[in-house]
């Protein structure tokens, strides 16, 4: 516990899109056109505030980090462990399809509040995340493994938008995936997030995905498939591409496969095929994090901001979760109170927030490297 609070830390979504904390809302359609009759198509849903039996019990701080803590195989240090500048953006691009998790139709998780950080360890690689600006949200991700030389830094702002019958979520902000020894710096973006309500109901990840390395002139295009509009399976979660030259075009390895399946790379030269990607072996058996030293525990630590709410949500206890997310609410509506009447901003505690060029949001770590955290990974 935290200063009284309670610590609940939740099991990742597995491989099939379960976790031991799912919950399936009955008459779910019927509840979501309910809940959207009052949406207009076009509309910006990032002010939408969902109920708790819409949500999943936990943060999208933590959906935003357990792709890169929470794994089978280390597919991370494979990509610094490579011999060749090929070999490592190959090992890259497998990794970056790691991270591509299932998603659970119907529920989302919450919604991060202003200042909330979600820090965790696995092994030697420490990750720590914060929410840096909620209107717009953004949300900044360091993870440094100073053993295996690695850095990750990411800028995430989600915009979904309401359709009528469906909703997407475009993810602005770099991915960037650093390999110190190597010299080298991997910069790609996310895919963006489908969920459809009619005819067939499902959620998605679609759209294209750009890996780069600047100091190779190596890049890799990805496109992601849903089902189709009728509900057909045939591209249900496949995944093609290519590894090319960005000098000349040259296309040195076609992608082929499914992300929650296997992927295939084949050499456009010899036609060797060789897969770079097993989901059963990356993603099955995915543990649950602990808490090793509940006293380092931050107040803003994911686990305590919404543990009363999960609680509620995973006893199917609607009210009380309601009223717990509500005290959440107008927790942070308190604050930007406060901080208005003394003209004053947030300032982030773990990063720096700045403007794009592009017009979106970029951050950058404020110390070099994350330190151990209290919350770790079993190995």
């Amino acid at each position: 516990m935290v200063n009284g609070d309670t610590i609940l830390l939740t099991a990742p979504v597995s491989l099939d899109g379960e976790s031991d904390a799912t919950y399936r809302a009955p008459n779910l359609i019927r509840r979501l056109i309910s809940l959207f009759k009052n949406v207009r198509p076009g509309s910006d849903l990032t002010r939408f505030q969902l109920p708790p039996l819409f949500n999943m019990p936990k943060s999208q701080l933590q959906c935003y980090a357990e792709p890169v803590y929470c794994v089978g195989i280390d597919m991370l240090s494979m990509c610094t462990k490579a011999e060749s500048a090929l070999e490592r953006f190959a090992s890259v691009v497998a990794w970056s399809i790691s991270t591509t998790r299932p998603l659970i139709f119907g529920v989302a998780p919450f919604n991060p509040v202003l200042g909330e950080t979600h820090h965790v360890s696995r092994g030697t690689l420490n990750v720590l995340l914060e929410q840096v600006s909620h209107h717009p949200p953004v949300s900044a991700l360091h993870a440094t493994d100073e053993k295996e030389n690695i850095e990750l830094i990411w800028c995430q702002h989600a915009v979904p938008k309401f359709y009528g019958a469906s909703v997407e979520a475009v993810v602005h902000g770099d991915r960037q995936l650093r390999l110190l020894k190597q010299g080298e710096n991997y910069v790609m973006n996310s895919p963006r997030l489908l969920i459809r309500f009619l005819p067939v109901p499902c959620a998605d990840w679609t759209g294209t995905v750009r890996i780069r390395c600047q100091e190779t002139g190596l890049e890799a295009e990805l496109c992601y498939r849903g089902n189709s509009f009728l509900g057909w399976r045939s591209n249900y979660r496949s995944l093609k591409g290519k590894i090319y030259d960005s000098s000349s075009s040259k296309t040195i390895y076609e992608i082929d496969g499914h992300w929650d399946r296997t992927v295939y790379m084949k050499d456009i030269n010899s036609g060797k095929l060789s897969m770079i990607y097993n989901a059963k072996e990356v993603l099955a058996g995915l543990k649950t994090p602990i808490v090793n030293d509940p006293k380092e525990v931050w107040p803003s630590e994911s686990a305590v901001v919404w543990s009363e709410v999960s609680q509620g949500i995973m006893n199917k206890e609607w009210e009380k979760a309601r009223e717990a997310k509500t005290r959440i609410e107008e927790k942070e509506r308190e604050g930007l109170r406060e901080r208005k009447s003394r003209g004053e901003t947030w300032v982030p505690k773990h990063f720096k927030l700045f403007s794009s060029k592009e017009g979106g949001w970029d951050c950058l770590p404020i110390k070099n490297f994350v330190p151990p955290a209290p919350i770790v990974l079993p190995l």
